[in-house]
């Protein structure tokens, strides 16, 4: 029988990797809620884009690999199993499949799309890791849903079947990192990541115009790169295995009320009054559940 002492030490070390993973993740989040900022300084498709964002966002995650792992970086692929390998193709077919399906359907239906990863991520975690969904999480899944909807309620554009197939393909792909990393936490999959962002990048590729890029742009390239993937993908990638995969899918949700801001900040561009509406929901129902999920005294992990 454990000692009082050893189960209160056990229990402050998972309630502080909790908290780590949870402020790991909201970073992240606030990386990749750049997206919009960067799309409009940048004067390039959406594929060149991509392509330029993983030729420079791939060496930051190769540096992170380095630092972190003493095996380098050839025995780190080496070493990969199954579930790295699982993990590579799903973040890339996330990178990939999302471009296309901005460019044939609306934003407002692939921010919807968006918004369902945590119900994706909750289920599958349940059915596969029996990682039940707190009653908390539930409800802060249906609020974000709800604020989501009510945001791009208004929003206009032309639809298509293929692009909001493309979209449930792409989160359906997330939600699947976010599970099999929670399911391997104990494993690094920060070479998968980068394997990932190489391979998303190799895809783009028949695509992309990268000799078209101005020396401006290639500067904001360089630092989207630097954000989406040293502090988005890569931090992503290292938080997600210290909570359940619904509370990272919920702190990454709030990338649709985040982006707006960022436009705002930059550019002038005033949220209408249902996107601060939506945004402000989407985001006191995450925030309400991080909150519970703090204060519990056994933290979910």
């Amino acid at each position: 029988m454990a000692c009082p002492d050893t189960k209160h030490s056990a229990t402050r070390d998972l309630s502080a990797a909790h908290r780590l993973g949870v402020g790991l993740v909201t970073v992240s989040t606030l990386a990749f809620s750049t997206t919009g900022f960067f799309m409009r300084l940048i004067d390039a498709s959406a594929w060149t884009v991509l392509f330029w964002r993983g030729i420079f966002g791939a060496p930051f995650v190769l540096v992170y690999l380095v630092w972190t792992d003493r095996r380098g970086i050839f025995r780190a692929v080496r070493a990969m199993g199954w579930p790295d390998v699982i993990v590579t193709l799903a973040y890339a077919i996330t990178m990939v499949a999302y471009i296309p399906a901005l460019k044939l359907t609306t934003v407002a239906n692939v921010t919807l799309i968006g918004a369902t990863v945590p119900f994706f991520a909750g289920l599958l975690a349940w059915a596969w890791l029996g990682e039940r969904p707190s009653p908390s999480a539930i409800v802060a899944s249906v609020a974000a849903f709800i604020g989501v909807v009510v945001m791009v309620a208004g929003s206009k554009g032309t639809a298509s079947h293929w692009g909001d197939l493309l979209a449930l393909v792409a989160n359906g792909a997330f939600a699947i990192v976010l599970v099999v990393i929670r399911r391997h936490r104990t494993v690094s999959m920060i070479p998968a990541a980068g394997l990932a962002t190489l391979l998303a990048t190799l895809m783009s590729l028949p695509f992309a115009s990268p000799g078209t890029v101005s020396a401006r742009d290639l500067v904001y390239l360089a630092l989207f790169g630097f954000f989406q993937m040293m502090l988005g993908l890569t931090l992503f990638t290292v938080g997600s295995r210290l909570i359940p995969a619904v509370t990272s899918a919920l702190i990454g949700a709030l990338e649709a009320p985040l982006g707006p801001w960022w436009v705002w900040l930059a550019f002038g561009e005033s949220p209408g009054p249902a996107t601060l509406f939506g945004g402000t929901l989407a985001l006191g129902a995450v925030l309400g559940h991080i909150l519970i999920e703090a204060r519990a005294n056994i933290p979910r992990i």
